[in-house]
């Protein structure tokens, strides 16, 4: 997905509050960088430990998902990324899903 904000403005998404947006962007901003640098092993194990410090913070930003929510965001983002990321992203919430 390009680094941009665009589908934070997208109108399906106007029920949900702006600051759970605000914290996924900051979020795929920090996803953007792990990703740029590095060996493919250095690379996993980076995002590894990010993907298990989003829960951490979460809580401290005071940020929780309702699975609707989820689900209408992950909809959302897939109409602005391309099939690469739309990959990366059903890794992820894979991830969230088995914990």
């Amino acid at each position: 997905m390009e680094n941009n904000n665009e589908w934070m403005n997208d109108p399906e998404l106007k029920n949900i509050d702006r600051a759970k947006l605000d914290f996924l962007n900051q979020m795929f901003v920090q996803s953007t960088t792990i990703n740029s640098s590095g060996s493919q092993a250095e690379r996993q194990k980076k995002m590894m430990a990010f993907l298990l410090s989003l829960g951490k913070l979460s809580k401290e930003n005071n940020i929780s998902f309702q699975n609707q929510e989820v689900e209408l965001i992950f909809s959302v983002l897939k109409k602005y990324s391309t099939s690469d990321d739309i990959a990366k992203m059903q890794k992820i919430s894979s991830f969230f899903r088995s914990q």
